[in-house]
């Protein structure tokens, strides 16, 4: 079992409007036999923490997960609690975006760039 988190995104408004209005997580189960889960946490960063998102997410072999969740916050973390046989053989990543869909780079985070805490 493993805990990723994405730390803190700053999303301030800039030109009107704030850069990601939208965020989508892809998690993959790279195994070929083995099943694993997520735990999906998401909090609102604006003075407090507050959790928004909850979401428990069981992948069979060689599943693809991909789910877009609210994101027009000032401030914004995911936290992502892996187990499970696969659990080591489970990717995610985090991919902010702007109203009209589009990537926002600054606010895209692969597997290597979390931070990993054991537990």
């Amino acid at each position: 079992m493993a805990t990723l988190v994405t730390g803190p995104i700053e999303n301030n408004i800039s030109g009107g409007s704030r850069p990601t209005q939208q965020v989508t997580i892809q998690i993959v189960n790279s195994d070929q036999t083995n099943t694993s889960t997520v735990l999906i946490q998401g909090y609102v960063l604006d003075g407090t923490r507050n959790l928004y998102v909850l979401q428990s997410v069981n992948l069979i072999p060689g599943q693809f997960f991909s789910q877009t969740y609210f994101a027009d916050l000032n401030g914004y973390e995911f936290v992502f609690t892996t187990s499970g046989v696969a659990a080591a053989s489970t990717e995610i990543s985090v991919w902010g975006k702007s109203s009209s869909g589009q990537l926002v780079t600054a606010h895209r985070i692969v597997l290597h760039e979390l931070t990993t805490t054991a537990t």
